[in-house]
């Protein structure tokens, strides 16, 4: 059966049984040849093309949903998500010769400490513990300074693993998940590809609503998902007044999961944490390493219940084990090691000043702009398209903002890790350009 798809070369579908058949759409979704939102053929139809029952289709169709690669559209047929589990990791486009990239949300690579493993870490055999003694020494210091409780620590693979990790210790394929909107696209890939709903929730310059989210808790989710500071992609900070008050609407749901990723935390030290952590009974604090100390890292300390911890812990030892104690060694010197404390602040501060200073001028040419933490800046627009391929004329390479939202409205996403302070002025220039209808892809 032959699809037609923006690419020069129609893509065609193969496969004998339903694995096979689900497998060849896969592919073509990795690929780009099967555009997100593209319809696939009705059942019928690709079962002639491909001489088997309209069973087989229909269970390779039925595969592909539950692993959130395609949704069931009503009469619209079986679509390719809009973003779908099977896409990259990092969306992007092709960014021409010459223009700034401000898409990509990696910290800047120049303001990294080097990773120098310590000669005296020796094998770790399958009989040790999992983490190594003064690493957790350490962790528990640095969490219970913030006053996250605890009491039950483990280490995951980043923030991405650790979520993963949580909404498998607790949900079902088929619940539903209350998530920030706009948030963290990583988040609304994983969740069809584990079979579970978004519902999406509105944020502010505070971090989620507390509006939004007793709607959503009165639609009956069964976790939620909150990002402490430098939430991506709006640079949200939780203030003391909303974490209140999301305290309080929590407090009659206690049943719920709730999921705090504070991965921005070495970063955002201007803004305290004001945590969630033991507002309901299962929960699970994330503190990733890859904003401050580089994403190669992979680790993530995560505090939890008892139960969640369990869970996670448990898991872990039947897959992957442990992470590794060369990674352990790694965290524990960058966490210790004055210079690099010294480094990091300074990271820090260069990020503040070089996020401000964008908000600042974009604010003197009258266009609104949220970045109160973290490394990205939002924009909200009129038009993501014309925005995105106006400053793209001009130079400039931002993300639009449907890869970070559902309902919320249009808006683009700048990462200011790498915008130098004498970019600023001609950025806010050409973004001005834009919205007024004069830069290169006229009137939004």
């Amino acid at each position: 059966m032959v699809v037609q798809t923006p690419s020069p070369a129609a893509y065609k579908i193969s496969g004998r049984g339903a694995s096979q058949i689900a497998a060849s759409i896969e592919a073509g979704i990795a690929h780009g040849s099967l555009a997100p939102g593209q319809a696939l053929p009705p059942i019928r139809d690709l079962a002639a093309e491909l001489s088997v029952n309209p069973n087989t289709v229909s269970a390779a169709y039925r595969l592909l949903r539950d692993r959130g690669a395609v949704e069931t559209a009503g009469r619209r047929g079986t679509r390719v998500r809009t973003q779908p589990a099977t896409a990259p990791r990092n969306l992007s486009f092709q960014i021409p010769p010459g223009a700034k990239d401000l898409v990509t949300g990696d910290p800047d690579r120049r303001l990294l400490p080097e990773l120098v493993f310590p000669s005296s870490v020796s094998q770790r055999l399958h009989k040790d513990e999992s983490i190594l003694p003064e690493l957790l020494k350490t962790a528990r210091a640095r969490l219970g300074a913030d006053h996250v409780p605890t009491d039950d620590l483990l280490l995951t693979f980043g923030a991405g693993d650790a979520v993963d990790r949580a909404l498998s210790a607790h949900l079902r394929p088929g619940d539903s998940v209350a998530v920030e909107d706009p948030g963290w696209g990583t988040v609304y890939r994983l969740l069809p590809a584990m079979n579970l709903t978004a519902v999406p929730v509105p944020i502010d310059a505070e971090g989620m609503t507390p509006e939004g989210l007793a709607a959503a808790l009165k639609r009956g989710v069964r976790a939620v998902i909150i990002t402490s500071r430098a939430q991506n992609p709006t640079g949200a900070a939780v203030s003391a007044a909303r974490a209140k008050a999301l305290r309080k609407v929590l407090a009659g749901h206690r049943e719920v999961l709730l999921i705090e990723d504070d991965h921005g935390a070495d970063l955002t030290r201007h803004h305290g944490l004001h945590t969630l952590a033991g507002s309901t009974e299962l929960w699970a604090h994330i503190r990733s390493l890859s904003k401050a100390y580089g994403p190669d890292l992979r680790c993530a300390v995560v505090a939890a219940d008892a139960t969640t911890g369990g869970r996670m812990a448990g898991r872990l030892r039947l897959g992957a084990g442990w992470v590794s104690h060369l990674i352990q060694a790694q965290v524990q010197r960058l966490w210790t090691d004055e210079t690099v404390e010294a480094q990091i602040i300074q990271a820090a501060g260069v990020y503040k000043e070089r996020r401000d200073t964008l908000v600042a001028a974009l604010a003197a040419r009258g266009i609104e702009a949220f970045g109160t933490s973290g490394i990205n800046v939002w924009i909200p627009v009129p038009e993501e398209a014309i925005v995105v391929s106006g400053l793209l004329a001009a130079g400039w390479a931002v993300a639009p903002g449907i890869w970070f939202r559902v309902d919320s409205p249009p808006g683009i996403r700048i990462t200011i890790a790498y915008l130098d302070l004498a970019d600023v002025e001609p950025l806010a220039d050409a973004v001005a350009a834009v919205l007024s209808g004069t830069g290169p892809a006229g009137s939004v």
